[in-house]
């Protein structure tokens, strides 16, 4: 799923890019600009790893006989599977590989992140590799087949080399833009005086302490501030109760449930 999904990442972000700056060399690019370059390579490879997941599943089911599914069944998952929880694994897929999480929802384009803002964009890459790392890391632990460990060792690997490529474009991009995403809104139209305040909405003070509440700000700019009892703002809200059309909850003894 992860891979699908990054895959997407890439393929949209790279279009939206030179869709916003159709008459630029590339030449004209700073390093990082490259992205179209990067995210097609990078995308590329992620299908890859599609295919050579699903050949895997299928090479893992390919004829197996009723006494490795015998086995099998002694571990609970599998039995769980083979049992009938997953039916459409053989029926619909005949026992090959399924576009679906683990249980059983089907990829879709809302996993997809294009938003046209690359800053925005590496960040979410580098959130999906370090997800999809973690659950490869996860599924090695769980074999002992050594076919499929020297496989995930190897999507692994690449797993590391992606979030590395993601942080080094993700640190070239903010050297220009800076590190708040977007960069480009005023601030002038912000609430300056809690645009680096840690509220704490918890008992205790131990966050106090937190780089996060001391210091320079990591885009350079502001200071963090600790506020330990953040104050209510604003007026206490009175709503009108709604037209009789929608037929919400009528008053009760006069009394407006919506106040």
């Amino acid at each position: 799923m992860f891979m699908i999904t990054r895959a997407n990442h890439f393929s949209f972000s790279a279009n939206n890019t030179l869709k916003r700056h159709p008459s630029r060399p590339l030449e004209a690019y700073s390093e990082v600009m490259l992205v179209p370059t990067m995210y097609s390579v990078v995308g590329t490879e992620e299908i890859a790893h599609v295919e050579m997941i699903a050949t895997m599943i299928a090479q893992l089911l390919d004829g197996a006989p009723a006494h490795d599914q015998e086995q099998g069944v002694k571990d609970p998952a599998v039995e769980a599977v083979l049992g009938g929880m997953k039916p459409q694994h053989a029926i619909v897929n005949g026992l090959g590989a399924q576009p679906n999480d683990a249980s059983g929802y089907p990829w879709n384009a809302r996993y997809t992140i294009a938003s046209g803002n690359l800053l925005a964009d590496f960040r979410a890459n580098l959130n999906a590799e370090s997800q999809g790392r973690l659950q490869v890391v996860r599924l090695y632990e769980m074999t002992t087949d050594p076919g499929v460990r020297d496989m995930l060792s190897f999507l692994i690997a690449r797993d590391k080399m992606h979030q590395n490529q993601w942080m080094a474009a993700i640190e070239e991009l903010e050297k220009s833009q800076g590190a708040v995403v977007p960069s480009t809104f005023n601030p002038e139209f912000e609430k300056q005086e809690v645009a680096y305040s840690f509220m704490n909405f918890s008992e205790g003070e131990e966050s106090s302490t937190g780089r996060w509440a001391n210091g320079k700000a990591l885009d350079g700019v502001g200071t963090f501030n600790y506020v330990q009892n953040p104050g209510a703002n604003g007026q206490v809200p009175s709503l009108k109760l709604p037209p009789n059309y929608i037929h919400g909850t009528p008053p009760t003894n006069g009394v407006n449930p919506m106040q």
